[in-house]
């Protein structure tokens, strides 16, 4: 994929970012640099770079999107309706099956998420209490 400038910009910070990030975080980045990127254009960016498989989407339980860049595996998370924590599973369970199922259909899938959401270990004991 030929890159533009504001997608250029973007994945620049997203290289440097270790874990994830919103897009209003990157559009604060993004001004810290004196970059003239409108946050419009970010959420633009972001989604195009997301349908070409380049980022990953996670949205948390409270709805905001974060983003990261997707390495040589992608990994799927565990959320917690009550805190927010969001614990990464850092292997695919599905990949192997999708990837049956693709073949069989003759089928190009650029990307998938899976999220599972219930409560954490911290917040099931301070439900038993």
């Amino acid at each position: 994929m030929k890159t533009t400038r504001n997608q250029s910009q973007v994945l620049d910070i997203l290289h440097k970012t270790s874990g994830e990030i919103s897009a209003q975080q990157l559009y604060t980045q993004l001004r810290e640099q004196q970059s003239r990127i409108g946050l419009a254009t970010v959420y633009r960016v972001l989604k195009t770079l997301h349908l070409e498989g380049i980022i990953q989407e996670r949205i948390s339980t409270n709805g905001e999107a974060f983003y990261s860049l997707i390495g040589q595996t992608h990994h799927h998370h565990l959320n917690c309706v009550h805190c927010g924590e969001s614990i990464p599973i850092e292997c695919c369970p599905v990949t192997q099956q999708l990837k049956q199922w693709c073949d069989d259909q003759n089928f190009k899938v650029y990307y998938h998420t899976l999220e599972f959401f219930g409560l954490c270990h911290s917040c099931q004991e301070k439900a038993a209490q």
